[in-house]
């Protein structure tokens, strides 16, 4: 069931600077793993199924490093208000409401169902710190069939009662028992250590968790220096840390001993990237969120030109769109505006770039993952982007842009395979269709 040929317009990343365009090509898909993209058919192929969606858009899927699950029900709201006020405001009193597990149970499935009708294929998510509710977060992950990292949120400080645990040793116990249950329950889904940020944890649930991540081999994500507001906190409680990343790197969490992803990085002084770069630290870029709660604007041409492990997040509820279309567009405006008003340079973004970073950039946090190069986990949408029509002849990257830009808009999805299974599929035209070949 997961060893195939889907014909289609292909288009997808070998690196940051290179866009692959294949009309009319024929990605083999073999157990799941991308053998690659050929102009025919390979004989040796030629008796595997023919998913046909010529004329179509055939991409990878995207990754969304950076999204809230429980947040997903208010999205849209509070958008007027600062970060450490929208989260008192909204965030904690709606993540609250997940200790109600009908509650829970309820807005998870809208949010699972919102991402299996979208393009993204790959997530790192965000629960709370209720146990029974993230679990029940996973068990729906799992059935819509795409790939997840999900935390079982972490708070022993500075929240509200109904949102705080009763100490950093209940956390940790709590967290263990949450590692043991799922690290080996799913075959898609995955525990991730989930301090939500310095501000919330104290010292000795951060070095709790550090433990964690090492004895079970499990990755981190959190915030970090999103808000200007927030890197004075951090400098307040932990006076001993020269920035808000070694608030993390001196647990164990940052990078080392096991993979780690951070999210925003606005305000990342130069010490603090030098250790991102050395510990191999994923970045994910959430321009809506910063955007959306005043933030700021992170300065990620400099990310991208050192090489740096960098993807996108659409940050609901931050973000107000879990699209990666809308997530890719923002990254593009804002870093005009950086290049602008900031400095001059840092050269905008491309269409390209961001395209690499919605799918093989932040995709390598799963592994080889993003891409339709031999050897890569065969993640896939399909786009019908008859219905962006228009009048003039467009070149395949020409049609790719107007889709970035217009898709987020637009029911385009045809299909979505993950680690080469259907997850979305609308029946394909059979090779003998008439116009199976035709073009936009």
């Amino acid at each position: 069931m997961n060893s195939f040929i889907i014909h289609g317009d292909i288009c997808y990343s070998a690196d940051k600077n290179t866009l692959i365009t294949k009309e009319n090509g024929y990605l083999v898909c073999e157990d799941g793993i991308s053998l690659d993209v050929f102009d025919s058919i390979p004989e040796e192929y030629s008796g595997l199924p023919l998913h046909d969606y010529g004329g179509m858009l055939v991409m990878p899927g995207m990754v969304d490093l950076h999204i809230h699950a429980p947040q997903y029900a208010y999205r849209g709201l509070g958008m007027d208000r600062e970060l450490l006020d929208w989260l008192n405001t909204y965030a904690f009193p709606e993540e609250s409401k997940y200790g109600d597990l009908a509650y829970a149970d309820r807005a998870y499935t809208i949010f699972a169902n919102a991402v299996k009708n979208s393009a993204t294929t790959r997530l790192v998510i965000f629960g709370t710190l209720h146990r029974e509710a993230t679990e029940l977060l996973m068990d729906k992950l799992e059935k819509i069939g795409v790939v997840s990292y999900v935390g079982k949120v972490n708070m022993d400080r500075n929240s509200p009662d109904t949102l705080r645990e009763a100490s950093a040793q209940a956390s940790i116990t709590d967290t263990e028992r949450f590692l043991k249950e799922t690290q080996h329950k799913y075959k898609n889904t995955y525990p991730i250590i989930t301090p939500r940020f310095t501000p919330s944890c104290s010292d000795e649930l951060m070095a709790g968790l550090g433990e964690l991540s090492k004895e079970y081999h499990v990755p981190v994500q959190s915030h970090l220096s999103e808000n200007p507001g927030e890197v004075e906190w951090v400098r307040e409680l932990c006076p001993w840390a020269k920035n808000y990343g070694e608030a993390y790197s001196r647990f164990g969490l940052f990078g080392k001993p096991e993979k780690t992803v951070m999210a925003h990085c606005v305000y990342s002084d130069d010490d603090e990237i030098a250790k991102m770069k050395e510990n191999g630290v994923f970045i994910a870029h959430c321009p809506a969120s910063n955007t959306n709660v005043a933030s700021g604007i992170a300065p990620v041409r400099k990310y991208l030109d050192r090489d740096m492990k960098l993807g996108l997040g659409s940050d609901v509820a931050g973000g107000h769109s879990e699209s990666m279309f809308t997530a890719m567009v923002d990254a593009l405006q804002v870093s005009r505006l950086y290049w602008r008003h900031v400095d001059q340079s840092c050269k905008p973004l491309n269409v390209a770039e961001v395209f690499y970073l919605a799918t093989k950039g932040g995709g390598e946090f799963f592994g080889k993952v993003g891409s339709f190069e031999k050897g890569y986990e065969l993640d896939a949408v399909v786009l019908d982007d008859s219905l962006l029509p228009h009048p003039q002849p467009l070149t395949l990257k020409e049609r790719l842009e107007r889709s970035v830009y217009l898709a987020g808009d637009v029911k385009a999805l045809k299909a979505k395979y993950c680690r080469g299974k259907a997850v979305v599929r609308s029946e394909w035209r059979t090779p003998s269709t008439p116009d199976s070949d035709s073009k936009k």
